[in-house]
């Protein structure tokens, strides 16, 4: 809960600070109410409730009461956090200039979006139109979610200046790029595959030397068609050196591939260890 308390605080205080006061376009049930706003003078947070709550009272008809309550309480806190910081004095004016806010409501807003989504949770709104549009239409939701995005922009688009719609796509770009970053914190590792003629070496020394694990996998060469074993490992980025040192002593020519990996399942990473006598190695 504390996670969708600060994710939601989070991305209400992006809007209010560096969104709103230089009108950069977004897209969402925001984007939908900062033009209801412009063009009706009603008050940002209050059409945000009214349009989470209408999406989210359809979207419980559409798509079942699991969808409310996994979407209830973001549906929720992030008007009321939006109400509360626009009455904070100066929280508009932390800058004047419209490149600087729009980094910083970018970066910001996939912040907080990324600590939603980490525990399970969504901020709702218009991830709910593009759920039911998924159901009715079969599209992809990922399409859908475009597609939302670029009714929301565009309709915002009609009402601005070219300048505000470039530092929306700013705004985008770092949104999307901070919220993958947030998303795989703490959890992304370092895979190696190994291919070597000292490959049990090689697996005798990440098993003993790194205390990692090693993985077999059956190969056979492409020039020579000669069978035998790449070693296959995953570790954390603080080992990559030493293991890279490790395998270049044992076989300077040694082929190796170094790819990161978003998230790491299993025994050694989110079960416990398993521990045992590698003496015999």
């Amino acid at each position: 809960m504390f996670c969708i308390l600060a994710g939601n605080c989070l991305l209400a205080f992006a809007v209010e600070a560096f969104v709103i006061p230089h009108g950069i376009i977004m897209g969402g049930t925001t984007g939908i109410a900062i033009v209801l706003s412009r063009l009706s003078g009603v008050d940002t947070a209050a059409a945000v409730l009214a349009l989470n709550g209408l999406l989210l009272a359809a979207g419980g008809l559409v798509l079942g009461r699991k969808l409310v309550a996994t979407t209830l309480a973001s549906s929720l806190l992030y008007p009321v956090f939006l109400g509360f910081i626009q009455r904070i004095p100066g929280v508009g004016s932390l800058t004047d200039n419209a490149l600087m806010a729009a980094l910083f409501a970018g970066t910001l807003i996939g912040v907080a979006l990324g600590i939603v989504m980490r525990v399970g949770s969504s901020t709702g709104g218009m991830d709910i139109a593009s759920l039911m549009l998924h159901k009715w239409t079969h599209i992809p939701v990922s399409v859908c979610v475009y597609v939302m995005d670029v009714l929301v922009i565009g309709g915002q688009a009609l009402t601005s200046r070219p300048e505000p719609i470039l530092y929306g796509l700013v705004v985008l770009v770092l949104e999307s790029l901070a919220l993958d970053k947030v998303m795989i914190l703490g959890q992304a590792q370092i895979q190696l595959f190994i291919i070597s003629g000292r490959y049990e070496a090689i697996r005798r020394q990440i098993l003993t030397d790194l205390q990692a694990g090693a993985t077999m996998v059956p190969i056979e060469t492409g020039a020579l068609g000669q069978s035998q074993m790449g070693v296959l490992c995953v570790i954390p980025h603080r080992k990559l050196f030493a293991a890279k040192e490790l395998i270049r002593r044992i076989d300077p020519a040694a082929f190796i591939t170094i790819t990161q990996v978003k998230e790491v399942r299993g025994r050694g990473f989110t079960l416990e260890r398993a521990v045992r006598d590698l003496s015999d190695l």
